[in-house]
């Protein structure tokens, strides 16, 4: 029993709260019910040697324990300075901890992420290692007006008039995306987003300083080199040859980043992993940040009334996590509980918008996906987006559970087949995943196991915005380390 010093009756209180034991296996990241609550820890730690730690924590009152490394280190440091005489240890340690999703109990279920994925995540990560540089740079596009550090595309519904001789202006074709359109850049920023992702994911589960260190060396190439950065902006995104040299709904192009910066954070213990390139990145993602939310391109798209809206804050709301900005992170609570679910989510928990549409079975799942991980985000203890509701019961728990049974049985889907993909959907759902275990529901994680998880696909695979799942499971604030 560890003997408190006089004065610190709050620590006194929280050790005589309810607890919860923790056995720490090397290597895993395993969510598990332990005495009623579900545990969520990564372990594989230089600092530990032992195979098994019995250190108890005390559990949150609020709903459940999320344990991750960075929080057991914090606790552990907390009660170390508080028994030499201080409290402001704890106090930083409470203030970490509201900083973390707290997942709810899920009964019976052990759903070990870390072992599903392995093999799948080091395949991907040793390819990765053999990566040369990636860089917008190398692809020249003809038709941009921006210079050669500026991200390009074009629109994806739109193709050349048959009736020109030049094709101008481009004419759209809903839902039919034009293969001969310039996507190079597109295919760049993904890819390092797959590498990296992979690579932090590795790190996470072996502890192994070589994926760092790769992923550190691929992102200064991408993001922070002066002759091979990407500048942080997207004024030439989604342009259409002959009617606009760039548009706010390009800026969805960047969703595949959302994935960088929490790999980023899983490996910023490496000492691979420099804090100098750490901060470098903060600043690009913080200034890009700043353009999308200032810009008339990101102002078109922040205020979009579909998919495209959601897929927008999205980015604010991981970007200003990693950048710690707290007031942006409060302004995307108010949009998902202002506008999304009262103006975008029907009574039964579809999106209407997104049904109108030539593919409404992927832009279900597509839109699904997005306001799931807004959930899993921004989700606090003080506001829990999991449990918001409007008073006519809309909230994210009915979205998930009208999607639920299509994505389980696609031919039970009441509209047509979508023009494009339908073959290719669904895939692993990283809804289903963080919503099975928010809502303490096995189905489904259970059904979340039984997609495939690397689709084949490439219509799908860019309406992924999540490859590795398991960088999601303990999100840590920026402003909280």
């Amino acid at each position: 029993m560890i003997a408190l010093p006089e004065g610190n009756e709050r620590l006194k209180s929280r050790m005589e709260q309810p607890r919860i034991g923790l056995s720490i296996r090397p290597g895993t990241t395993t969510l598990t019910p332990v005495g009623g609550s579900l545990v969520m820890f990564h372990a594989g730690w230089r600092d530990l040697h032992s195979n098994v730690c019995p250190f108890q924590l005390p559990m949150m009152p609020s709903c459940g324990m999320a344990v991750n490394p960075i929080m057991i280190q914090r606790l552990l440091l907390s009660v170390c300075l508080l028994v030499a005489g201080g409290t402001a240890a704890a106090d930083a340690a409470d203030s970490a901890t509201k900083r973390f999703p707290q997942p709810s109990t899920v009964d019976q279920m052990h759903t070990d992420v870390g072992a599903i994925d392995r093999d799948r995540i080091l395949k991907a990560a040793t390819a990765a290692t053999a990566l040369p540089p990636i860089t917008i740079t190398t692809h020249h596009a003809a038709l941009s007006e921006g210079g050669p550090n500026d991200y390009y595309s074009n629109g994806d519904y739109w193709w050349p008039d048959p009736a020109k001789t030049d094709g101008l202006p481009y004419l759209r074709r809903d839902g039919q995306t034009n293969p001969g359109n310039f996507h190079h850049h597109r295919l760049a920023l993904r890819g390092l987003r797959d590498a990296v992702a992979a690579l932090g994911a590795a790190f996470k589960i072996t502890g192994d300083d070589r994926y760092a260190g790769k992923a550190a060396e691929l992102l200064r190439v991408f993001f922070l080199d002066p002759a091979t950065r990407m500048n942080p902006n997207l004024q030439y995104a989604q342009a259409i040859p002959g009617v606009s040299p760039g548009r706010g709904v390009g800026i969805i192009d960047t969703l595949h980043l959302i994935e960088v910066p929490v790999a980023i954070e899983a490996m910023r213990s490496s000492p691979a992993f420099p804090a100098a390139t750490r901060n470098g990145l903060q600043h690009w993602f913080r200034e890009y940040t700043e353009w999308i939310l200032t810009s008339k391109n990101g102002r078109d798209e922040a205020a979009a009334t579909n998919n495209h809206a959601v897929a927008f804050w999205l980015q604010v709301a991981v970007f200003a996590e990693f950048t710690g900005d707290g007031a942006r992170l409060a302004g995307c609570r108010r949009q998902f509980k202002e506008v999304f679910v009262p103006k975008q989510m029907a009574a039964d928990g579809s999106f209407p918008q997104e049904l109108e549409r030539t593919k409404p079975y992927g832009y279900s799942i597509f839109q699904l996906d997005n306001m799931v991980t807004l959930c899993q985000v921004l989700s606090t203890p003080e506001d829990n987006l999991w449990n918001f509701q409007l008073p006519d019961g809309r909230g994210i728990r009915n979205a998930v559970a009208y999607l639920y049974p299509f994505l389980a049985d696609k031919s039970k889907w009441p509209l047509k087949p979508d023009v494009q993909a339908w073959e290719g959907w669904p895939a692993r759902q990283s809804s289903l995943l963080f919503a099975g275990l928010a809502f303490d529901e096995p189905r489904y994680l259970e059904l979340w196991q039984k997609l495939p998880s690397d689709p084949a696909d490439e219509e799908v695979r860019r309406n992924i915005a999540i490859t590795q799942p398991l960088l999601w499971l303990d999100l840590l604030s920026a402003a909280s380390s």
